[in-house]
């Protein structure tokens, strides 16, 4: 059922992430617009009661509220000038770039919406969470832009996720979000360190579990990820290409040099990347950790 007088919202990329918050955003009520480049992704989306555009440009002239979730700067600048999108949007319209795209990335969008639209509110939106809390409504916002556009998307940011962060300015919710992915991959790193060490010490990563879930030092992220390996589960949840892409954007945005550990990271990420693994979930690096250096 349609909330009366909401105002309609438009979801750009609707890749497992925007499927979900699409999914989240119908079932608020809100009325929803949906596209993606590839049109089969929106197909299910119809029977719930979305709107399926034949463009990125349709899709923004119906919409007083546009999102963009996609997977960088230039598929973002793609859909907003390409795909005509931006020329699109009515004036006064709120955009919500929720894709992560990190310092520069936002930078370029930002100066891009001042320059050739000025009458359109941007909003810089990044989200923390994988498919399943995208589906069940359960991601963090880490929001930034303008305040007095906060009313016309609290609706939505509700639907989407059980916390919103507003932390400023533009590009401050780009930032939050490179911090917020570099503790997780430190923490996946972690996991996948810690069982591979396991195994290469004749334990397996049930007595890992075991032994360690529940305790101190295992959040319930890592526990649940500990579990999967366990079971032989590397179906993406997050994707190693993905979580690899962020980490990257991270040290671009600041000192690399400084963030020695951050950068070995994102080597040893490179090196599975490459090995075939990059659209599993990013824990598979336990399996590239245990092929090194062949058997014990």
């Amino acid at each position: 059922m349609r909330v009366t007088g909401q105002e309609p919202v438009a979801v750009l990329g609707v890749g497992a992430t925007g499927h979900g918050m699409a999914t989240s955003a119908l079932r608020a009520g809100i009325p929803t617009i949906v596209w993606n480049r590839r049109p089969q992704a929106t197909q299910d989306l119809a029977g719930p009661g979305a709107d399926v555009a034949a463009s990125a440009a349709d899709a923004a002239r119906q919409a007083a509220v546009v999102v963009t979730m996609v997977t960088d700067t230039d598929a973002v600048v793609s859909i907003a000038r390409g795909q005509g999108m931006l020329a699109a949007l009515a004036p006064g319209a709120v955009w919500v770039q929720i894709s992560t795209i990190g310092v520069a990335g936002i930078e370029r969008v930002a100066a891009m919406a001042a320059a050739g639209r000025p009458d359109v509110t941007l909003l810089d939106a990044p989200v923390s969470g994988s498919n399943d809390p995208a589906e069940r409504g359960q991601l963090t916002s880490f929001a930034s832009g303008p305040q007095q556009a906060r009313p016309r998307v609290a609706a939505l940011f509700d639907a989407l996720g059980q916390r919103t962060v507003w932390v400023g300015g533009v590009g401050a919710g780009s930032r939050l979000k490179l911090v917020n992915n570099t503790l997780v991959a430190f923490a996946a790193e972690a996991v996948a360190t810690a069982v591979a060490l396991a195994g290469r010490l004749g334990l397996a990563a049930e007595t890992v579990l075991d032994a360690l879930g529940g305790g101190p030092l295992v959040s319930r992220w890592q526990a649940a990820k500990l579990q999967r390996i366990a079971n032989g589960a590397f179906s993406a949840q997050f994707a190693l290409s993905l979580a690899l892409k962020d980490v990257r954007l991270a040290l671009q945005a600041a000192d690399g040099d400084r963030f020695a550990a951050l950068g070995c990271l994102a080597d040893q990420w490179q090196q599975a990347a490459d090995a075939g693994l990059g659209d599993q979930d990013l824990t598979v690096v336990t399996h590239a950790l245990q092929r090194q250096g062949g058997p014990p």
